[in-house]
């Protein structure tokens, strides 16, 4: 790692980065890794979940959030296109059969969430990293106003879900409750 660049032995033009400066508030509230079992409710992960394609996947995945409250029906189409929006500049499919389509949005005050889980053929076409089709989808809604969640959020669900044994239980589960389960033993494995 690079400390500081030096144009003469010992001479430091510019320091090192450190602990000069303490971190900005929101980071520190960050330090924590979020509970993928505070994310999640059981009812919010969808199994079966039969889409006929990623676009329907997505719509889908709001649609749900909606019918529980989670996010109100006049922010949906809103929502929708920007999760869309989102998809259609860049994939969200990532490797190991995960694809996480998400948006950062005005209108909500703290991250929302669901997962769909295809348990039936190969999965959904999603133009993954790796080229294999989805079979876990997890969709976020993120306040536009908190980047940094949003990334952390990102990394806290493919850290678990990169997990062989997670995926395989999740995929496994017979009821959106057990799929929860296995989730969170998922997560307290990696602590």
């Amino acid at each position: 790692m690079i400390r500081g660049r030096r144009d003469e032995p010992g001479e430091a033009i510019f320091p090192a980065p450190g602990p000069a400066f303490p971190a900005p508030r929101g980071v520190a509230m960050l330090a924590r890794l979020m509970r993928l079992t505070e994310l999640f409710r059981a009812e919010d992960i969808l199994l079966p979940f039969a889409p006929a394609d990623k676009w329907d996947a997505i719509s889908k995945l709001v649609q749900h959030l909606v019918a529980r409250g989670r996010i109100p029906a006049a922010s949906a189409p809103p929502i929708l296109e920007a999760v869309l929006a989102r998809e259609r500049s860049m994939s969200t499919g990532m490797e190991h059969g995960i694809a996480i389509p998400h948006a950062a949005v005005d209108g909500v005050d703290s991250v929302v969430a669901c997962m769909g889980l295809v348990t039936a053929g190969e999965g959904l076409p999603f133009a993954s990293i790796d080229g294999k089709p989805a079979r876990v989808v997890v969709l976020l809604v993120i306040p536009r106003a908190q980047k940094l969640l949003h990334i952390r959020t990102l990394a806290d669900i493919a850290r678990v879900l990169g997990r062989d044994a997670v995926r395989e239980a999740l995929l496994g589960a017979a009821t959106s409750r057990s799929a929860w389960e296995a989730l969170a033993e998922g997560e307290a494995a990696r602590r």
